[in-house]
């Protein structure tokens, strides 16, 4: 976040989205100090895994 405006973050499952969100919020106290905010945005993406597709939450990490 520091060398670039934004990130995306993709999770499958809720125990890696847990731990998605919960860096961002780690991030974000870390950014603070330098004058960024961080806002995410969810959004849903199809992936493709060992040849099955599925459904990932994609987050969208920016700096404002």
């Amino acid at each position: 976040m520091r060398e670039h405006d934004n990130v995306e973050i993709q999770a499958i499952g809720a125990g890696a989205l847990n731990q998605a969100i919960k860096a961002i919020a780690i991030a974000r106290g870390f950014v603070a100090p330098s004058g960024k905010n961080l806002v995410c945005i969810p959004a849903f993406t199809d992936i493709v895994i060992d040849g099955e597709e599925r459904t990932a939450i994609k987050l969208i990490v920016e700096s404002k």
